[in-house]
This record gives C-alpha cells, sequence and structure tokens, in this order.
C-alpha cells in the first residue's frame, strides 16, 4: 500500500508518526511509552507494567468498568490491545475509518482517565498470575529470559516475575503510571487517511490529559558471556533450546537485512544449511534463526527442538555450519538467492493498514528511526555478501554469548552442547 510518512512533535511534548494512506478503510494506532519492566521502581514489584497494562481497559473516567467500556469500543467492530515488555507499555486499536475520531477518544480515556480501585487490581492481579503460569509450560518463553540474564541483562525470570505479584499493591499501580505515562515520555504511530485530518489530529492528541513528564533514557547494560544454563523439566521429552551472540551496539537498517540475509542462508527454508540439512538428516523438526537490534545492544538468536539422540549432531552440523559462514564459505548463489526471497518478502509486507503500522513502529519505538518502506528494495539490492560476513564474525567474536536449554536431562549434556558454540 502506498503511503507517506511525517513526524511530529507536539506541543505537549510527544513525538510520533502520521502515516497517510490514500483511500485507507482503516485507521490503526500504535500509542508507546517507555514503561517497561525496567522502569519499576524495584524489582520487589517487577511486574507492576504488565498490571498497569492489564488496567488500562478498565474502570475509567466515563466507563464504571472494563465490561462497559468493551461493549462501547467494540459495538462496530474496532480492536483494541496492549502489551509489555521490558521496555515498553503500547497500546494498540484498529477501527473502521468512518469511526476513527470516536475510538481515538475512547482511548485518551482508556490512557489518560483511568480509575484504578482495588477490586480490578485484585481480579487482574489473579489474571497475569494465571498468564505466567501458562507461560511456565512454553519452554521458549522459560528459557529466553534465562539467556538474557546469562548475559548480564537485569531483568528477572519467569518464577521470579510471579512472586513479585502478590507484593504490588494499588498505590504502586498509580505510581509507575504517574511517573511512564507522561506526554514527553510517549511515542506514536498513527496510520490510515491522515490528509486532511493532520491538524485535528495533533489537536486531539495535544489535550489529552498528560503531564509533561520526562523522557526515559533506555537502560544500559553491560554484557559478557555467561555459563550454559541448564533448565531441568522432569516430563521435558526432547530439548528445546536456545543461544544469543550479541554485539554491543545498535545495528542500521542495512546491517539488520544483511544479516536476516544470512539467517535465510542457515536457517530460512528447508534447503538452507543448518535447518535444511538437519531435516533432510532426520536430526530436527523445526529450527530457526533471526536478528534483533535495540538502541545498545543487537542479538544473533537461534532456537530449535531437538530429540536427545540427535542432539550432538545437530549442534556438531550449527558449529559445521557456522564456521563455514564465518570462513566467508557462502556462495555468491546462495547470496542472491537470499536477497531474491528478501525482495519478495518485501512485496508481500504491507498489504494492511496494521502491517504498516507495526513495520515503522518495530524501528520508531526503539530507536526513533524511521526507514521509508519504499526504500527497502534499495537496501536490499545493496547488501555486500562481504559485509554480511564481517558482520558475522563481529557477532561470534564479540565474547558475549548466552545458552540455555529446557530437558531432562543433566547440566553436563547440556554444557557439552554449549562448547560446540565456541567459534
Amino acid at each position: 500500500m502506498k503511503h507517506v510518512v511525517e513526524e511530529i512533535t507536539l506541543k505537549n511534548g510527544a513525538k510520533g508518526l502520521f502515516i497517510d494512506i490514500p483511500g485507507a478503510s482503516v485507521m490503526a494506532t500504535r500509542i508507546q511509552f517507555r514503561a517497561g519492566m525496567m522502569y519499576s521502581k524495584n524489582k520487589d514489584v517487577y511486574e507492576i507494567p504488565h498490571l498497569v497494562e492489564h488496567l488500562a481497559f478498565g474502570a475509567n473516567a466515563k466507563f464504571k468498568d472494563e465490561q462497559a467500556f468493551e461493549a462501547e469500543f467494540t459495538k462496530n467492530g474496532a480492536y483494541h490491545n496492549a502489551w509489555t515488555s521490558d521496555i515498553s507499555v503500547c497500546y494498540e486499536t484498529e477501527c473502521a475509518d468512518f469511526e476513527w475520531e470516536r475510538i481515538m477518544d475512547l482511548q485518551r480515556v482508556s490512557i489518560c482517565q483511568p480509575r484504578f480501585n482495588e477490586d480490578e487490581l485484585k481480579s487482574e492481579k489473579s489474571n497475569v498470575r494465571s498468564e505466567l503460569t501458562g507461560y511456565m509450560n512454553d519452554y521458549y518463553r522459560l528459557l529466553w529470559p534465562r539467556v538474557q540474564q546469562a548475559v548480564g541483562e537485569d531483568i528477572l525470570d519467569l518464577p521470579e516475575r510471579l512472586k513479585t505479584i502478590s507484593n504490588i499493591e494499588l498505590k504502586d499501580i498509580r505510581e509507575h503510571y504517574r511517573r511512564t505515562h507522561t506526554a514527553k515520555n510517549m511515542l506514536f504511530i498513527i496510520a490510515g487517511k491522515i490528509k486532511g485530518r493532520k491538524h485535528k489530529l495533533m489537536r486531539m492528541l495535544e489535550e489529552w490529559e498528560l503531564k509533561e513528564g520526562e523522557k526515559f533514557e533506555i537502560p544500559f547494560s553491560d554484557l559478557h558471556s555467561g555459563e550454559a544454563v541448564s533448565i531441568r523439566r522432569k516430563d521435558a521429552s526432547n530439548i528445546t533450546f536456545g543461544f544469543s551472540l550479541v554485539t554491543p551496539r545498535h545495528l542500521e537498517p542495512s546491517e539488520v537485512f544483511a544479516m536476516n540475509c544470512l539467517n535465510h542462508i542457515l536457517n530460512g527454508t528447508t534447503n538452507s544449511k543448518i535447518f535444511g540439512t538437519a531435516r533432510k538428516r532426520g536430526l530436527v523438526y523445526g529450527m530457526g534463526s533471526s536478528i534483533a537490534s535495540n538502541a545498545t545492544n543487537s542479538y544473533w538468536d537461534f532456537d530449535g527442538e531437538v530429540n536427545i539422540e540427535n542432539a550432538e549432531a545437530l549442534f556438531e552440523l550449527i558449529q559445521v555450519e557456522l564456521m563455514k559462514a564465518l570462513n566467508g564459505e557462502v556462495s555468491d548463489e546462495n547470496f542472491e538467492a537470499a536477497k531474491s526471497y528478501a525482495l519478495g518478502r518485501f512485496q508481500m509486507g504491507a498489504q494492511t493498514v496494521g502491517q504498516i503500522a507495526d513495520y515503522y513502529a518495530d524501528g520508531y519505538f526503539t530507536n526513533e528511526t524511521v526507514e521509508r518502506y519504499d526504500n527497502m528494495p534499495n537496501l536490499i539490492r545493496g547488501i555486500d555478501k562481504f559485509k554480511m560476513i564481517e558482520l558475522a564474525r563481529e557477532f561470534a567474536g564479540s565474547g558475549i554469548k548466552g545458552f540455555a536449554a529446557v530437558s531432562s536431562t543433566e547440566k553436563a549434556f547440556i554444557s557439552n552442547l554449549e562448547t560446540r558454540l565456541n567459534f
């Protein structure tokens, strides 16, 4: 979908993007505050941001409870959601174009005029406890916080998070909300038909009842390599693993695309060097790799599930193929095929208003960078194979690595697998 992006700074200090999509029948909004877990006032009440998010669509100045608000919000099919991360609390909506003003006002009320109360807090503490308890059975959700801890990130894992819920009181919720939900600490993305509505949208956002506040910086962590983490589960029938190679800097968009090409070569399809070969040999049903970059660090992540009897052979394959890549043994044919695949995915990646909003949110909410979507083909075509290999060497040579696995095996077995990742 063709669109035009404009960055806006409001009088109240809030910043964001207006994405004009001519003819769009949908309006999508993303409202983010740097209010996630890392901004909790202390570790004893670490789960506060998650509860603030859950309470966001509860009682407010116009509606007595969540059910009344939900009935009004969704009566014409509109959608809302919210999520919390280490850094962010983000509120999302999508609605039909004909009711964008009504939905914008309801979003204002829910974000700016919440009425936190004891009854809803009690209910949501129970709901969050159930949510996190459920995640305990999702081995990927269980292991990745342990990988983060292994490299020195100042976070809590799932069992530790669960223990903090009972410590949280209503005064903690209100304190966190007042401190973090401020105009200067807000970033927004609004996508849809903006032409002819820009100034009205600006006025509406400038009238949101938020204190000016301050813009929070993203906390910096001094990362290091950690020992292999073994999470014992007697009922685990295989090994679920994840490992991360970290470089302590932000990647430019062209560098992210370059690493995505390498990920495709290694794990993208059943024709790939690691995953494809492992499937052909019957070693693994599924595994993959990805790249992520924030303001201070970038992560080359791998994960998958493998039967115990196949684990050593799989990790030997991972080691061999990664060493080949680090040694520059990437054929021109595979490299060009990866670029071609990326161009095809680009063509498929902006078919809805929500997809366009999410594309810009990824970079803007993390680093306040705007990489125009229509510039992606040039970035992809400009990827240099040797630069890609240099980036992989940077990750492998940084000295920052974390590894965790969930299994019923002894730690010595897991530690032995991890030794295959010494490059």
